[in-house]
């Protein structure tokens, strides 16, 4: 089971999470079609705001609404889901639940199962509705947040807590929650909102321990430049894609803004499958979201500049989920392969002032080109010298592409 790396662009709901078009390959595919969207919030609206499980209280009082939330997403177009366990502890549940150490535990389970019952459900109301629903892989990914989610002091959003703590520290706290996913059958760990390089190390360290389990790592990060704990996002990908189990790495629960610079700083030094999935709008830990109209463009922009696992963290809906497939297969020629080499296309002319239709080695059939937009916007003038009869002049052909 792997990531390939061949993943062209992937949709993920996060409830945490949700891949959507996934292969035939059991794992992360080898054409993906990307999207993130956060879960967790829309659990938290069925809880106390200021519960110190947060979601994960759910697992106790409500896993019916997990099951639906996770299903809503499911309906959305995903097709990897992530358990509800991102502020799941055995010690957050002994001390805040009045839970024993075996409830607890089991609890974490339920996570994994619930998210396991939505998929076959889904999959079983939908599969004499749409045909194309028998061919969807729905993954479980164990959601791994950082040590300071379960503090309930806002810690996770700064991790000054790993100053204090030292490594085998921090790999005692996690290896309990990542032994219980593991073991209750997730198909990989998503170690999320991770603050600091010195936790995610510590984490896949642990996963050693585990050697036929996968990841992806992503982190939070406080500006274009940094992890919210200090270290350069650059440097702290380049550590973590030095372990074997490390399929993905990324940023999420970050502002949208500040993800453009973060994924220029690894351009072309990244040897992984970039995920991606920013909140929509920044100050979710003051209990409201500013809610970014602008956040689809955001996601159109982050897959240009090669992220491949697409999606929202904190603030972002199964709507939103869906409108960001739409937008990325109205960009895309095809909703599960993103044509990114121009050599690979092949142009066929007409006597119109542009190439009539856009076809890819790939892709088994063509689109027109009011369909290709953004694709002819960004292909077309590398191109053009290329493929295109002298007589179609450069100038009209950028006034027709709205281009200078």
């Amino acid at each position: 089971m792997s990531i390939n790396a061949t993943v062209q662009y992937s949709i993920l709901c996060r409830q945490y999470a949700t891949v959507q078009d996934y292969t035939s390959h059991f794992g992360f595919g080898e054409t993906l079609a990307g999207l993130i969207g956060i879960e967790c919030t829309t659990i938290w609206n069925h809880t106390s705001h200021d519960d110190p499980l947060w979601s994960a209280r759910a697992l106790i009082d409500n896993p019916g609404e997990i099951k639906r939330v996770h299903t809503s997403f499911l309906h959305s177009g995903a097709n990897i889901i992530l358990t509800d366990s991102y502020q799941a502890s055995i010690e957050g549940f002994c001390r805040h639940a009045q839970c024993t150490s075996e409830a607890a535990i089991s609890v974490i389970k339920r996570s994994v199962s619930i998210a396991k019952e939505a998929c076959q459900e889904f999959l079983e109301e939908t599969q004499n509705k749409e045909g194309n629903e028998l061919s969807r892989n729905l993954l479980v990914g164990g959601s791994v947040g950082p040590y300071g989610a379960c503090q309930f002091d806002k810690s996770e959003y700064h991790g000054n807590y790993v100053d204090k703590m030292n490594l085998e520290e921090l790999k005692s706290w996690h290896r309990p929650r990542i032994k219980i996913l593991v073991e209750a059958g997730v198909d990989f760990l998503a170690v999320e909102t991770i603050p600091a390089l010195v936790e995610a190390e510590a984490i896949l360290q642990v996963l050693n321990e585990f050697p036929s389990v996968i990841c992806w790592v992503s982190f939070s990060c406080k500006d274009q430049t940094h992890l919210c704990h200090g270290e350069k996002f650059c440097d702290a990908v380049t550590t973590v894609e030095t372990y074997k189990q490390v399929e993905a790495v990324g940023i999420n629960c970050s502002a949208p803004e500040h993800v453009q610079g973060l994924l220029s700083s690894i351009h072309g030094k990244s040897t992984k499958p970039i995920v991606v999935y920013a909140n929509n709008g920044q100050e979710w830990w003051k209990k409201r979201f500013d809610n970014n109209p602008d956040y689809i463009s955001y996601v159109l922009g982050w897959l240009e500049q090669g992220a491949k696992i697409i999606g929202g963290c904190c603030g972002v809906t199964p709507a939103d989920i869906e409108d960001i497939r739409n937008a990325i297969k109205d960009s895309y020629c095809n909703s599960g392969q993103l044509i990114d080499n121009a050599t690979r296309v092949t142009m066929k002319t007409t006597t119109t002032n542009t190439p009539e239709k856009i076809s890819d080695s790939g892709v088994n059939y063509s689109y027109r080109r009011h369909e290709c937009y953004v694709i002819w916007k960004k292909l077309f003038l590398e191109i053009l010298d290329k493929h295109a009869p002298l007589q179609y002049k450069k100038s009209d052909q950028r006034k027709y592409l709205g281009l200078k």
